[in-house]
């Protein structure tokens, strides 16, 4: 167990469900003298059982005294103890509203770190759309409206081609930013389950030598996903016709298909890349690892995670978007009668500001989902839980049992 981000080496607790002999396990009482407890040999006779709930022949059924009796006079039964929670998240099996709770306060308890980082991130993301939408974006072509059915999707595909060309300096650099982003917030995240402040240096000085490794991992898979669609379709490029139009969206939906299920399978390569300083292609085989058998639940998270965001980013951007087409010339008659209202200086510079404060907050609670599933799912299958508990130095527990 390291004080570092990475708690500790991949596989040196099973993922199976079993327990072996590295992982931890809480101190065993002994005497006061700190040696194993000894037997006396003066023992109490033997005594007699009885069903559950009858009383002894002769006495009163009472319960035992104590903090830890709970229940009726019925159904009793001893209580569970809390599990230790030295950070944002309890040190147990997490469930939807604890993911979300410890991503939002590792923001709320960390928010000088987490928002130098996102707002920095959002800042140069921004200005690198909105100069690529000002200087780079092309005209719209125009669509003429007599063309077949055939040569609208032609036309439709190349103002997409365009806009894609036009956009790509942007893209790049939001790649690049975002990359720098989630590794950053993935260390101050695990620092704060084990209750420990991090500054934005360290942060960096830990993030900094895995960001090669994770920028070949963020490039890979979009480039694996556009090849399984590509895949999919090729067989009615290369049929063409109706026929083979038919056949290329059939080909496409299930090439997305398969992308879906490979994306929810990778999504923890991210944290384990970073946490357990593994090379990208291992990365990846330990997401899908611990995503076995867990599919469904990993794939509802995420997706209720980002139906969340997308909703918190429409609350913040849709009250910018009307100020923006107001204070533009000639109001909304303006902007609607005239497209290129939505290329102006003020129009970009009011809803990017609304853009830097919703992705300045949704930056670090996708951040802190993904790397909470990832803690979640090693605590399931690895006991992780007993490890993180040591490194935040939680009493009663030890490095080995």
């Amino acid at each position: 167990m390291n004080d570092t981000p990475g708690w500790t080496s991949p596989g040196s607790a099973p993922s199976d469900g079993h327990d072996g002999p590295g992982v931890p396990r809480p101190t065993e009482p002994g005497d006061a003298n700190g040696s194993a407890p000894q037997w006396s040999k003066d023992q109490p006779p033997a005594g007699q059982w009885s069903s559950p709930g009858a009383p002894a022949p002769g006495r009163a059924h009472t319960p035992p005294p104590g903090p830890g009796w709970s229940g009726g006079p019925v159904h009793r039964q001893w209580g569970k103890p809390p599990a230790a929670k030295p950070g944002v998240i309890p040190l147990r099996p997490l469930s939807l509203g604890e993911i979300l709770d410890g991503a939002v306060s590792t923001l709320r308890t960390y928010w000088r770190t987490v928002l130098a980082v996102s707002v920095t991130v959002a800042v140069i993301s921004q200005t690198a759309d909105i100069l690529a939408q000002r200087y780079l974006m092309p005209a719209p072509p125009e669509i003429n409206p007599d063309a077949t059915p055939a040569e609208a999707l032609d036309q439709s595909l190349e103002s997409v081609r365009v806009s894609m060309v036009g956009l790509a300096p942007a893209l790049v650099i939001m790649v690049m930013t975002s990359l720098v982003c989630a590794a950053l917030l993935t260390v101050v995240i695990s620092r704060a389950i084990l209750g420990r402040p991090v500054t934005l240096a360290a942060a960096w000085q830990e993030a900094r030598p895995r960001l090669l490794q994770l920028l070949g991992l963020t490039l890979l898979l979009p480039l694996m996903s556009a090849a399984i669609v590509g895949v999919g379709m090729l067989p009615g490029l290369l049929l063409g016709g109706t026929g083979g139009d038919a056949l290329t969206g059939l080909g496409g939906m299930a090439g997305l298909v398969v992308v879906v299920w490979l994306m929810v399978r990778f999504s923890l390569s991210s944290p384990a890349l970073m946490l357990e300083r593994q090379g990208v292609i291992r990365s990846i085989k330990r997401s899908a690892k611990l995503v076995d058998g867990s599919w469904w639940r990993i794939f509802g998270i995420t997706l209720l995670t980002q139906l969340l965001l997308f909703i918190v980013a429409m609350i913040i951007a849709i009250p910018f978007a009307i100020i923006a087409i107001v204070a533009g010339d000639g109001g909304l008659s303006s902007f609607i009668d005239n497209p290129e209202a939505g290329n102006s200086w003020s129009f970009l510079l009011i809803t990017g500001i609304g853009g830097v404060i919703a992705n300045a907050i949704i930056y670090p609670i996708s951040a802190g989902v993904t790397v909470l599933l990832y803690v979640d799912q090693r605590i399931r299958r690895e006991a992780l839980d007993l490890e993180l508990a040591r490194a935040a130095g939680v009493p009663g527990y030890t490095s080995g049992s």
